[in-house]
């Protein structure tokens, strides 16, 4: 039983968007040169970048005899996508499950715990003026 496509990135696939957040639009070749794995081929690349614009993460555009691949959505909003995937099916919708989690597998400096502190209130305010 083949397992189904999920609309969330796969590993290899968040490494492409990463680089194609920090660009325009590139080629095959061009994602090829700014990989981590120099070893992967052309074609494993190309079906990768293809199989990537079917499931909507990227947008692709003819470029000569070439494409050019371009992310379809923001860091943000394809972040908060696997934020809110992983916040419903690990931990049943809760946030509070979530941040707990990762404050009790992760040390925090206390630089990172301000920064955590300050945000909260950030949120705080801003849900605030609704």
């Amino acid at each position: 039983m083949t397992r189904p496509k999920s609309s969330q990135p796969t590993p290899a696939e968040l490494e492409v968007l990463k680089i194609l957040w920090e660009s325009e639009a590139l080629t095959v070749r061009e994602v090829m040169q700014r990989l981590s794995d120099k070893q992967r081929a052309y074609t494993s690349v190309m079906s990768l970048l293809n199989v990537m614009a079917e499931k909507e993460l990227l947008h692709r555009e003819p470029f000569g005899r070439a494409f050019k691949y371009q992310v379809a959505e923001s860091r943000e909003k394809t972040l908060g996508s696997l934020v809110n995937d992983l916040v419903k099916r690990a931990f049943e919708g809760s946030k509070t499950a979530l941040v707990a989690q990762l404050l009790d597998e992760s040390t925090a400096s206390k630089q990172e715990l301000e920064e955590i502190r300050k945000l909260i209130v950030k949120h705080q305010r801003k849900e605030a003026k609704k």
